[in-house]
């Protein structure tokens, strides 16, 4: 029972600025999160990714150690200011010489990579000269960036994802003002998520037809917390599914049914910007799998409308729109992001997914817990947090695709512990613990666990 598919990915995930480093070494321009992070008290103990865990220079290190722990598959983005420093206009070749080289070594070593597109880190000059996703002109700035990165490294990379988490971007970035570029507003979320979807759309109309000849999938990953019923009551219920489409419904209804979820409609009005026919066109249909990060679940209960406390509740979405409060069981284990740990809440979701969307191809493209790691003689024991969170998830997992989910592949976040946003070097959340003073990479019990259960793709481990 606990064996899975033949076929099954196991990999594991970064994003360019959490690991990278090198932030402007050979030719890269700043990013929004590059400038973020001077700005004073937006990041815990004025931490930043300026060095992280120097992947850029020991790319070779850290993939002999994905090698050496038997991950099959490899998720990591391309930082646009890397190969395109304004964003726009000249390309920086010593850029693509990295990324070229990255893939080439994984390839060496039987990894095979999965390239996001976009994980956060927009080109400075975009947002201060263009204000970045606010602006309809996004979209192209995007498909020539999909464009290049298509044609330099698409004889090698067979598997895209666009974006990861435009739910992040909008209303982290956009809204709550907690993340990059640091705005708040109660009506640019919606926008900047419009010029999201446009923009992967057009990246994949162009990988479709230009780059056919290349035989790989493309796609885009959205992040969802499951949202359980709080009671029994017909307005709890109600109000649990209103949450789930106002996270994820907000941007897989488009590419799935051709627009935003009803209800939004009916809350929003004219602040959530209609799809021109063309554009319409253009994302509904335009992922080849659905992408999943999913760490969590919360409950939810119906409230009246005002009754809520802030307009923007930070794992909701805006708050005031959806007349619905959060709780969580106070007998839920806490991981140190204060996210609860809840294996059936995963279950459930996938089977959500799976019926909403007509049983498409998943892949949980992010799962992962995050916990105050202690190395004590040169290791790292995390078998009652961390490796009892996988074991958890990918039990929750099993039983889903045993439900008949057709669930693709699985990727562990993270690979390495790197700089964790807003909260800088604070939350551990890798399967390697990396020491940042001397950046040694040490295994901790999960990702020795993990070796085992992909060598035998089975949970007996």
């Amino acid at each position: 029972m606990n064996q899975f598919p033949h076929d099954f990915i196991w990999g594991s995930a970064t994003s360019a600025y959490q690991i990278e480093g090198a932030h402007d070494k050979d030719g890269k321009g700043p990013s929004i999160w590059d400038a973020f992070c001077t700005i004073p008290n937006r990041i815990k103990n004025g931490d930043n990714g300026n060095v992280a865990i120097d992947h850029y220079s020991k790319y070779k290190e850290d993939i002999a150690l994905m090698k050496s722990q038997g991950f099959k598959a490899y998720r990591f983005s391309i930082a646009w200011p890397r190969v395109m420093p304004d964003g726009k206009g000249e390309v920086n070749e010593k850029g693509i010489q990295f990324y070229s080289d990255l893939i080439d070594e994984l390839l060496a070593n039987d990894i095979t990579p999965w390239v996001t597109l976009y994980h956060w880190d927009l080109p400075l000059a975009l947002q201060t000269e263009e204000d970045g996703w606010l602006n309809d002109s996004i979209a192209d700035r995007f498909e020539v960036y999909a464009d290049l990165c298509f044609s330099r490294f698409g004889d090698r990379v067979k598997n895209w994802i666009t974006l990861n988490e435009p739910w992040v971007v909008s209303i982290l970035g956009y809204g709550q003002g907690a993340f990059a570029p640091g705005r708040k507003s109660n009506s640019e979320p919606y926008l900047a998520a419009h010029n999201l979807l446009r923009s992967h759309a057009r990246a994949v109309k162009v990988y479709r037809e230009k780059y056919a000849h290349q035989n790989g999938a493309i796609g885009i990953t959205n992040n969802c917390d499951w949202r359980e019923p709080l009671t029994d009551k017909p307005e709890d219920k109600e109000a649990a599914e209103r949450a789930m489409l106002f996270f994820l419904g907000w941007f897989a209804d488009p590419v799935y049914k051709g627009d935003y979820p009803a209800v939004m409609r009916e809350r929003l009005g004219e602040r959530l910007p209609q799809f021109s026919e063309e554009d319409r066109e253009m994302v509904l249909g335009s992922s080849d799998f659905f992408g999943l990060n999913h760490y969590t679940t919360m409950y939810a209960a119906n409230t009246d409308a005002g009754d809520v406390e802030n307009d923007i509740a930070g794992n909701g979405g805006i708050s005031d729109d959806q007349d619905v409060s959060l709780s969580q069981d106070k007998s839920w284990q806490l991981t140190a992001m204060d996210w609860a740990v809840v294996p059936w809440g995963c279950r459930k979701l996938l089977e959500w997914i799976s019926a909403r969307y007509d049983q498409p191809s998943i892949y949980i493209t992010e799962n992962g817990f995050a916990c105050d790691d202690k190395e004590v003689n040169g290791a790292v024991d995390d078998s009652n947090t961390r490796l009892s969170y996988y074991k958890g998830y990918l039990t929750a997992c099993k039983e889903a695709i045993d439900n008949g989910v057709d669930l693709k592949g699985y990727f562990a976040w993270s690979m390495f512990d790197n700089f964790e946003w807003a909260l800088g070097y604070g939350s551990r959340f890798g399967l390697n613990w990396v020491d940042y003073e001397t950046l040694e990479r040490i295994p901790k019990a999960s990702a020795i666990w993990f070796s085992q259960v992909i060598e035998k793709n089975s949970l007996d481990s």
